[in-house]
């Protein structure tokens, strides 16, 4: 009996393999961080706003383009009229006679037959639907080539980054909004073009970039630049023969109605939303900022009165001139090169133009 000892073959290698080393305790701190650590922060390829395919802007395109080769079948030129431009070429669809009407296109009395804006016809014989179809026509080739090529750059962009279900009533409602203003203003001319519903874009265009401020990049670049177009295009109103009133009214009720319908949730409750199965959000956020919540309830209210309201005075006859009196300086400013009256702007050029 005694205290056993190792044999010879046993060697302090053996006994050393045998020992197990236990993994040192933390503390329940390092447990819990293991237990829940956080997955990875998803991928920089990852976009949390997707694009949408554009189809609608391209129809309206269309549609225009359609419905003006439709006026020009009405409008049967060679049959009412004996100074045509192009009957050789064009038959039926030849043009108006230049110094009548300089855009290529139909006469006043077809447009006025087919939906123009009218405000006699508006007030007097309740054409209400007029605020709607004069923007669908327009009076030349120039005209409609102007106003296609323009919905096709801006238009595309807005619908492939907010969808044909907000670009579309946006749209219409634009154009229907500097249609009413035009119709307090301009009393003795007719109305026709898209302009009003391109300038709802462009107004939707810097609503949206207010609203969404703090998801842009480049603000001060991105917003300066939109001002300059716009300012360009404003200034375009302010010669003969165009309706500045459409533009004003259009854009306006583009800038409101974008602070309602293209509001972009802010990135953390995207991310919330749409991040890929297994990836880390940094924190919950509420669908909108604060004051994206003011913008909206405050466009609204705006858009609903200013709707309405437009809406009374033109069936009452109220007549925006009798009220404002430097108000049609926003339509056509008088210059060297022609003067205003209040019923027409008359081009006054040098003797070899048309007087």
């Amino acid at each position: 009996m005694g205290r056993r000892t190792p044999s010879e073959n046993s060697s302090p290698e053996s006994d050393l393999e045998k020992i197990k080393v236990q993994p040192r305790d933390s503390g329940p701190e390092e447990r819990d961080r293991r237990l829940h650590s956080c997955p990875p922060v998803p991928p920089p390829n990852y976009q949390p706003y997707t694009k949408s395919f554009s189809w609608l802007v391209p129809i309206i395109i269309i549609a225009n383009v359609a419905l003006f080769i439709l006026v020009m079948y009405v409008n049967d030129c060679p049959l009412k009229s004996h100074n045509c431009f192009g009957t050789d070429i064009f038959g039926r669809f030849a043009f108006q006679d230049v110094h009548e009407n300089p855009l290529l296109g139909p006469s006043t009395t077809t447009l006025q037959k087919l939906g123009a804006l009218d405000v006699n016809k508006v007030v007097e014989e309740r054409q209400i639907w007029r605020l709607f179809s004069c923007m669908w026509l327009h009076a030349g080739v120039f005209h409609v080539a102007a106003n296609m090529l323009s919905l096709l750059f801006v238009g595309i962009r807005l619908e492939q980054e907010f969808g044909f279900l907000r670009i579309g009533p946006l749209y219409v409602l634009a154009g229907v909004g500097g249609s009413l203003l035009s119709a307090l203003f301009v009393r003795k001319k007719i109305s026709v073009g898209a302009s009003g519903a391109l300038f709802g874009l462009l107004g939707a265009m810097l609503s949206e970039l207010i609203t969404n401020w703090t998801l842009y990049e480049n603000k001060l670049a991105t917003l300066l630049t939109l001002l300059l177009i716009i300012a360009i295009n404003l200034a375009v109103g302010i010669l003969p023969h165009v309706d500045n009133f459409a533009h004003l009214g259009g854009f306006v009720s583009g800038f409101l109605l974008g602070c309602v319908l293209l509001l972009r949730p802010q990135f953390g409750w995207v991310n919330l939303k749409k991040a890929p199965p297994g990836y880390f959000v940094a924190s919950k956020k509420s669908k909108y900022n604060i004051y994206q919540y003011i913008l909206l309830i405050v466009s609204l209210a705006l858009l609903l009165t200013g709707f309405i309201l437009g809406l009374a005075l033109l069936t009452n006859g109220w007549d925006g001139n009798a009220h404002c009196s430097w108000c049609h300086y926003l339509s056509c400013v008088p210059t060297p090169l022609w003067s205003c009256t209040e019923a027409r702007c008359e081009v006054k050029f040098s003797s070899t133009w048309l007087s």
